[in-house]
């Protein structure tokens, strides 16, 4: 999830970038400069696999959907492609502005256009199999599982459709705070559970066949005396584990939680715009200074930071194997030691931001940049 804007205070819009909160002054001149990319002898090899363009992302925030060996990307003009190996199995246009990624499965792959209709097109052949009117903005890459697709509005409505002819299944809406973060922030589809985070630091489990709440988790409470200084969403998708569940809030705090009984594995204070991923045996998360921390997964506690990327408008956090990827505004891609968060290697992806979160891709990852470019690449 990437941060662009409050929304009820037009005025506030200016102060959070979509890449976090740079500067809570809007009139402000100059943004600060971003730290200084500093020196290192790599420990590994970072190998550009293959390149490809799909198109700039604009105001929107796109993320590639990777299902197998195939990675499915679309850009803000409207073009929707599937690549495997770094071939171009199809590319369709959808003739109409897209505000988020595409959402895919090995059946399906679904996007969201600016006007807020769902086009859905076959994986295999990239032919048109539905659309679907929304009736709100969707920012958010949707989620696609099975029979059901599910969208996340930018009022925070999830709204469910069925995968074979996009009718609508159900809507889930909670009451939200005064003031939320605009967001980009998608849901995790598993077996028969909707998870997703909300405005006011809470995190939903849902019943996948009929959209009721099954239990609702605390990542976070408000606190402060202005609507500002309350805001304490939670950033980014929800990470899954075996036996956990994690998330980290803005103003607020990360915590993991036992998915057998929902009670807190831990809870650290901590603020992050763009969220976390997690292993087996740390939570990784950036926070909105862009420093990267790892904790332990069971306790919370601290294992490493890295803080030598300050202002550079990280990413969030992705473990591969022994190491951890995040992108920055730049378009470079820094590859960080998973035991201790020295660095490791670095390369430059391209010309555009990498606001989008970096995605696993067999034994290593795939970037997708705001300027169209999308990576994929191999530790090595």
């Amino acid at each position: 999830m990437k941060l662009a804007s409050l929304r009820v205070v037009p005025l506030l819009a200016a102060l959070l970038l979509a890449t976090g909160c740079a500067s809570l002054n809007p009139f402000a001149s100059s943004k600060p400069k971003p730290a200084e990319l500093v020196d290192f002898q790599p420990s590994v090899e970072l190998v550009a696999l293959w390149r490809a363009d799909i198109g700039e992302a604009g105001s929107y925030l796109f993320e590639p959907a990777v299902v197998g060996d195939s990675i499915y990307a679309a850009g803000e003009d409207g073009d929707v492609a599937r690549f495997e190996g770094g071939r171009e199995v199809w590319r369709v246009d959808a003739d109409t502005g897209l505000s988020a990624g595409v959402g895919a499965d090995r059946s399906l792959a679904v996007v969201v256009t600016a006007s807020g209709i769902a086009i859905a097109y076959d994986a295999d052949s990239g032919s048109e199999r539905w659309r679907s009117t929304i009736g709100a903005e969707v920012l958010a890459q949707p989620a696609v599982a099975g029979d059901l697709v599910v969208l996340r509005a930018s009022d925070n409505r999830l709204i469910a459709l069925n995968a074979g002819d996009g009718s609508r299944r159900w809507v889930y809406q909670r009451a939200n705070p005064p003031l939320a973060l605009r967001n980009f922030s998608g849901v995790v589809l598993e077996a028969n559970l909707v998870l997703a985070g909300f405005p006011g630091g809470k995190l939903v489990v849902i019943n996948a066949a009929n959209g009721g709440a099954i239990t609702e988790l605390s990542v976070a409470a408000p606190r402060g005396s202005t609507e500002l200084e309350r805001v304490a969403d939670v950033a980014g998708t929800p990470v899954v584990g075996r036996r956990e569940v994690c998330a980290v809030t803005y103003q607020g705090r990360a915590a993991c939680f036992d998915t057998s009984n929902g009670n807190a594995l831990w809870s650290r204070e901590f603020s992050s715009s763009v969220g976390m991923d997690r292993d087996a045996r740390f939570a990784v998360l950036t926070d909105d200074r862009d420093a990267v921390h790892a904790l332990d997964i069971y306790s919370g506690a601290s294992v490493w930071k890295q803080d030598a990327m300050a202002r550079r408008a990280l990413s969030r956090p992705l473990i591969v194997g022994d190491h951890v990827v995040v992108g920055d505004l730049q378009g470079y891609v820094h590859v960080l030691n998973r035991e201790s968060g020295a660095f490791a290697a670095r390369q430059r992806a391209g010309d555009g931001p990498l606001s989008a979160p970096p995605r696993a891709y067999g034994r290593g990852f795939v970037v997708q940049g705001r300027d169209g470019e999308i990576t994929a690449y191999e530790l090595r």
